[in-house]
């Protein structure tokens, strides 16, 4: 004797006949259920992975680290759970366990002294300054990764902004020299891929230019394409030194957070003028703009998940709210389901000993 029918498969019969459905022939002549049933495809494990659309890898992470002068020393962002500013000595060190795990690159920021930054960011283009020297000793010392660094003046002024400022504005062309020279020493120090995060207007094109005309032709450019004007910035400027330095804020030359179209223009402006990559930053308010970015011009395209994402999710894990590997695995993920081809994260560690894990 059968077992009587629940009464949710009852009512789910009912439902059925009243559609037109028989629920006990299937039809099969029209598209839709129950000739279709997604959940076929999701319910083994290995079936899942045949028909898994995106994934994300170790070749897909770039590392970023925040350097400090000294020796064997390591010190901890305070708004950024699990960061340390390191030493060059220790930046080595971190440069060859990315290398170990398959990171292929990482990008170096700069906690500049504060002695040493004034109006003009004359330290940016000291060939002797805090990063033309760990990029020597990184490539030195760990020769197989690659090392990316930003261009950008506010770790070396004193009030804290990309650019130069004329009485109370940031004065674009002026900004534009020194920003070249800043590259150009990045590059005599072994820096393989400069990446102008200051948002300037031109600056891709006199770089290229000047990269070019110093023998410089396979240097890569990374450019900051779509950088926003964003509330998730604080933690990194803690990390560089800059927060307590900044005069105002970045609205005159950064995006407007509510701008998609402008974005598009600014990548056109960008590939025209030399850039190998693009980015987008910050990453998980703007996944729609790296999709259009990728979409549109079919650029190698580049993510930053930035230091409020990485710290807002840190507080998280840390309270117990979310789940650790999964969270992060999750997020980084979606970047790559929305077009990225690679994402500089805090969390590059930490997911690439997650995937060594999973293999």
């Amino acid at each position: 004797m059968s077992s009587p029918k629940q009464p949710v498969l009852l009512r789910a019969e009912r439902t059925l006949r009243e559609t037109g459905v028989n629920a006990d022939a299937p039809e099969t002549s029209a598209p839709g259920f129950p000739a279709t049933r997604m959940r076929r495809n999701r319910k083994q494990d290995w079936s899942r992975r045949l028909v898994g659309e995106n994934r994300l890898a170790c070749d897909d992470l770039i590392w970023p680290l925040f350097v400090i002068d000294g020796d064997n020393k390591r010190e901890s962002v305070e708004s950024m759970p699990g960061v340390d500013r390191l030493s060059i000595d220790l930046a080595v060190g971190a440069a060859k366990e990315a290398i170990d795990l398959g990171i292929p690159a990482i990008a170096l920021f700069p906690n500049t002294d504060a002695g040493l930054r004034d109006d003009l960011a004359s330290e940016a283009f000291n060939p002797e300054n805090l990063i033309c020297r760990a990029v020597r000793a990184i490539k030195s010392e760990a020769p197989g990764i690659g090392v990316i660094c930003d261009v950008a003046l506010d770790p070396y002024t004193s009030h804290g902004h990309d650019g130069l400022l004329v009485g109370d504005r940031i004065d674009n062309d002026s900004s534009l020299e020194v920003l070249v020279r800043q590259a150009l020493v990045q590059v005599e120090a072994g820096t393989d891929i400069v990446a102008p995060s200051d948002m300037m207007d031109g600056r891709v094109g006199v770089i290229r230019s000047a990269l070019e005309q110093a023998g410089h032709k396979d240097t890569q450019i990374m450019a900051y394409t779509a950088k926003y004007a964003s509330a998730f910035y604080g933690p990194f400027r803690d990390a560089v030194g800059s927060s307590s330095n900044l005069k105002g804020d970045k609205r005159t030359y950064q995006m407007d957070p509510a701008n998609g179209e402008e974005a598009l223009r600014e990548a056109e402006l960008d590939i025209a003028e030399g850039a190998d990559m693009i980015m987008v930053k910050p990453g998980m308010p703007y996944l729609d703009i790296v999709h259009r970015l990728r979409d549109a011009f079919a650029m190698p395209t580049f993510v930053y998940q930035v230091s409020g994402e990485y710290s807002m999710l840190s507080a998280a894990f840390d309270n117990g709210w979310l789940e650790r590997d999964r969270a992060m695995m999750e997020v980084l993920t979606g970047f790559k389901r929305a077009g990225a081809d690679g994402i500089l994260t805090y969390f590059a560690r930490d997911a690439a000993q997650y995937l060594a894990q999973q293999s």
